[in-house]
């Protein structure tokens, strides 16, 4: 059975007094686990998520109450980010990390409200906004503190070629002829690759446009975690629930602790030993056999993932975003 990657424990001893960090999704899965080890850490975490009532939970669950704050965030609604990004800024004059944790995964077709397919504008354009509404403060801290803010974002061992059914076993791409799947027969699992390659991509375009100095940009693939991101792959019944059960046993997938470690690194190493634009990856089912065991950072394994298809898909997310 594969050991995951795991942390070193002395990162854990870091203190994070003032900071100040954004989670999208921080109320279930890898985000709750990271939200718990930064705030024990003494940090200022927002949980940025749809439902109010799952974030209260989480944050009882939590225990730190002066650590921990909601703000609604509809990844779904665009409307929903600028809103998000006002309560902010009208409460926050400081913001040293960004986490693009939450996302949906391989779910029957369906719009975001200004259209968008919901894989793409929920992983993806919704993403991209809150990150690009929020660069001017990111970048305002790390000159006011003389550190490096970070922008981290959850991408996908999906992002490349996967040997597991289910998966694409194809390179994935970004089909700017048809981003939304207006004129081709909607595949969920393509279109999940699709928005995980769209993550990657932001972080290594924004690895270009801001200097490490000011903002270290990462992307990663924390695992194929528990949680119930897999409910549209793997049923929630008796039958589904002991698949998961192997898988666990198997090593193929891992708990939430450990798939939030990936995440966990990329925001406390320190920041000389950071590449910007990189891709940090856990254990993963990659094609690849030589990607599998993962690594702290690793080339991601799609030869379609360019500087090329980085920088145009930019300009065309900064279209759709901002019509």
């Amino acid at each position: 059975m594969p050991t995951p990657h795991r942390c070193d424990p002395k990162l854990f001893e870091k203190d994070l007094t003032g900071q100040v960090i954004i989670c999208t999704g921080a109320n279930s899965g890898i985000g709750l686990e990271t939200t718990r080890q930064l705030t024990s850490q003494n940090a200022t975490v927002i949980l940025a998520c749809r439902n109010e009532e799952k974030a209260n939970v989480a944050m009882k669950d939590i225990g730190n109450a002066d650590k921990t704050f909601y703000i609604h965030l509809d990844l779904s609604d665009l409307d929903s980010v600028r809103s998000f990004v006002d309560t902010f800024t009208s409460k926050y004059d400081r913001l040293d990390i960004l986490i693009n944790n939450a996302g949906v995964m391989m779910c029957p077709y369906a719009k975001t409200k200004q259209g968008f397919e919901l894989q793409i504008g929920s992983n993806h354009l919704a993403h991209f906004l809150l990150f690009q509404l929020l660069t001017p403060i990111l970048i305002k801290t790390a000159e006011e503190t003389g550190k490096p803010s970070r922008f981290i974002t959850v991408s996908s061992c999906a992002a490349a070629a996967c040997n597991v059914p289910g998966m694409t076993s194809t390179d994935p791409e970004i089909d700017f002829d048809d981003l939304n799947w207006e004129k081709k027969k909607y595949d969920q699992s393509a279109a999940y690759a699709q928005s995980k390659l769209a993550n990657y991509l932001t972080a290594l375009e924004a690895s270009h446009k801001y200097e490490s100095s000011k903002l270290i940009s990462a992307s990663l693939h924390p695992g194929w975690v528990q949680s119930n991101l897999d409910q549209h792959v793997i049923s929630n019944n008796f039958f589904g629930n002991m698949l998961r059960k192997l898988f666990l046993w198997s090593g193929k997938m891992i708990n939430a602790v450990d798939g939030a470690q990936t995440t966990l690194f990329c925001i406390l190493n320190d920041a000389k030993s950071m590449e910007s634009g990189a891709f940090y990856s856990q254990l993963g089912v990659y094609k690849e056999k030589d990607a599998t065991k993962g690594g702290w950072p690793i080339k991601l394994p799609n030869p379609k993932a360019t500087d090329e298809v980085a920088s145009k898909l930019w300009v065309e997310s900064e279209k759709l975003v901002n019509p």
